[in-house]
């Protein structure tokens, strides 16, 4: 078993909080030292109470699954001889009601971009099946209960 850390810091400084306007804006600390400014949606929470230039739990968690995706897939395609050389990735995760008329990210799609180089190139399909096995093992994704997908963008080497 492992343990992972982290640290939400909030405060409410010299707002009234009871009017329901107070600053939804806090920190995120993780445990190598990362410090990250975080607040709730502005399409949740209105501005100014919101704050757009800070990473929303929404946000955050696409990227925790698109980074989960990434590490493994890079893993995998190490093992199996793919010399990997870019890796982009622009998520989109959809914010809907559910099953039970709750509002949840209730798709996240992944749309990775990957490049390789040297003489081994993977073909098309070996790059879905990398991205399969990578999805397969994703802790992150394995850890949710929205639907995830991944719908990779394949990448031609340059000739």
């Amino acid at each position: 078993m492992a343990e992972y850390f982290a640290e939400v810091v909030w405060c409410r400084g010299e707002e009234d909080f009871l009017d329901n306007r107070y600053s939804r804006k806090h920190l995120l600390r993780f445990d190598g030292g990362v410090e990250l400014a975080a607040s709730s949606s502005p399409l949740v929470v209105p501005v100014p109470m919101s704050d757009p230039s800070a990473v929303d739990p929404e946000e955050a968690f696409v990227a925790s699954l698109a980074s989960c995706h990434l590490l493994w897939f890079l893993s995998i395609a190490a093992r199996q001889g793919f010399r990997v050389d870019r890796y982009t990735d622009h998520p989109l995760g959809v914010m809907a009601k559910n099953d039970q008329g709750k509002l949840a990210m209730t798709l996240v799609t992944l749309r990775p971009e990957v490049h390789f180089s040297g003489d081994r190139q993977p073909s098309h399909a070996e790059v879905v099946h990398l991205h399969a096995q990578a999805h397969v093992e994703c802790f992150i994704a394995n850890s949710v209960r929205s639907e995830v997908r991944c719908e990779p963008v394949f990448a031609p080497s340059p000739a």
